[in-house]
């Protein structure tokens, strides 16, 4: 097997006397989805956040592309490779789909030689050629995302995570406001990160979409690993005997 590019070993993350994570392990490969599941407190949500830099560890070693890391933020997590895409997408719906790729890394061009200003061309040139390439069906390019569906802008979010070459996506509940026809778009797009050779972490409370994307699951319960499975060798029943402790 192809060494992994994302490595989790004995994590563990404490708020005051609460352990939220308790030695957690994982590996993650390129080219791989690895689903999380578990119920509402399991440590889902507190694994992403200490992988992408929004928490500190007090215990373990994180591992990307062969070597120990140490996120101090979010923006150091991105920088190095590793986009976690939230629920609320973290798009300026008053902004154009180019805009929303380049957020916070615009580029400048010079008016008359000195005077600087926005790259609008370049941001809206690459942003279609982006577009086309996720073969992602979008009415236009230039209106406020605001204007867009729940799945289109679902995809403008991940389009961006490619554009700024991330190698491991993290997406934390992308189905839970999509209809299900922008769900099977989601579902479509997500294999073709695969394709490309992205690796994906995905969480979900629903086990149909897990069972779409993933190749394996891991699952959580209480802050601790609780089991972890090929999705081609297990079952929905057996899943969830894991999450609730009776497996």
């Amino acid at each position: 097997m192809r060494e992994a590019i994302l490595s989790v070993s004995g994590l563990t993350k404490r708020f005051g006397g609460v352990h939220a994570l308790e030695k957690v392990d994982f590996d993650l490969h390129p080219g791989e989805v690895l689903a999380l599941a578990g119920d509402n407190g399991a440590g889902k949500s507190t694994l992403i956040k200490t992988i992408s830099g929004v928490h500190q560890p007090n215990e373990g070693e994180i591992r990307f592309r062969g070597r120990p890391v140490s996120f101090a933020d979010p923006r150091a997590a991105r920088e190095a490779g590793i986009e976690t895409i939230y629920q609320d997408l973290a798009l300026a719906d008053n902004l154009d789909v180019g805009a929303n790729v380049f957020l916070g890394r615009e580029p400048m061009r010079r008016i008359l030689g000195f005077l600087p200003a926005l790259d609008r061309p370049r941001m809206a040139s690459e942003a279609a050629k982006l577009i086309a390439t996720l073969d992602i069906v979008l009415p236009r390019l230039d209106l406020p995302v605001r204007s867009l569906s729940g799945g289109q802008r679902q995809a403008v979010a991940i389009g961006r995570a490619v554009f700024w070459n991330a190698a491991v996506l993290i997406m934390d509940e992308p189905t839970a406001a999509l209809g299900v026809p922008e769900q099977r778009k989601l579902v479509a797009l997500i294999h073709s990160l695969r394709a490309a050779d992205k690796a994906v972490i995905f969480i979900s409370h629903n086990l149909a979409d897990i069972f779409s994307v993933a190749d394996r699951i891991m699952v959580l319960r209480r802050g601790r690993k609780a089991g972890e499975r090929v999705a081609g060798e297990t079952s929905g029943d057996e899943i969830v005997k894991l999450m609730v402790g009776s497996a």
